[in-house]
């Protein structure tokens, strides 16, 4: 996504938005991303899906519904959070809601998806843990299992989209 258009009629310097060990690592014309801002970046999409899914689980398993709605919640809400964890940072700089959101679409959407397939792919291969109740370490273990490899996973995500200007990137100038 080109998100120049995020910023029409201003100017805009993108490198003054990254860290110095950013700049200082170009790959192919491209500024490379550091490890720190993917993993922070990834921490902050990672927060905002885990409040949504335990919430989605807890409400889903408050009403006794079946694992499919359970997780179809869940998700739901972990996309819901993870935007608005944005979304709200980017209103508070100043931008209007149509731009805001915008910004938490581009910013967020890939990490979010990587994490939630990663997570509820694991939950889903962990024996007995669909079944799980919440009171049940198992439930917990896979749940907390399941963030901490979608961490993994999607902190290489992040970095190589920040890298490229994309994905959390399109963030740095409200910061």
């Amino acid at each position: 996504m080109d998100h120049s258009a995020h910023h029409a009629g201003t100017e805009h310097d993108h490198a003054a938005h990254h860290a110095p060990a950013d700049q200082a690592a170009h790959h192919g014309g491209h500024a490379g991303a550091s490890w720190g801002t993917a993993a922070k970046a990834t921490l902050h999409c990672l927060t905002g899906c885990a409040i949504g899914e335990i919430l989605g689980m807890v409400i889903g398993t408050a009403l006794l519904w079946g694992n499919v709605p359970t997780m179809v919640l869940a998700i739901t809400l972990a996309f819901l959070f993870g935007y608005s964890f944005t979304l709200f940072a980017v209103l508070r700089a100043g931008l209007d809601l149509r731009s805001a959101i915008k910004v938490a679409l581009a910013a967020d959407t890939v990490s979010i998806a990587v994490m939630e397939f990663v997570d509820n792919a694991i939950i889903a291969l962990t024996p007995g843990a669909m079944d799980a109740h919440l009171s049940d370490g198992l439930f917990w273990s896979a749940l907390l299992g399941g963030f901490g490899v979608a961490f993994l996973i999607t902190t290489p995500v992040n970095k190589w989209m920040i890298g490229r200007g994309k994905g959390h990137a399109v963030v740095h100038a409200y910061h």
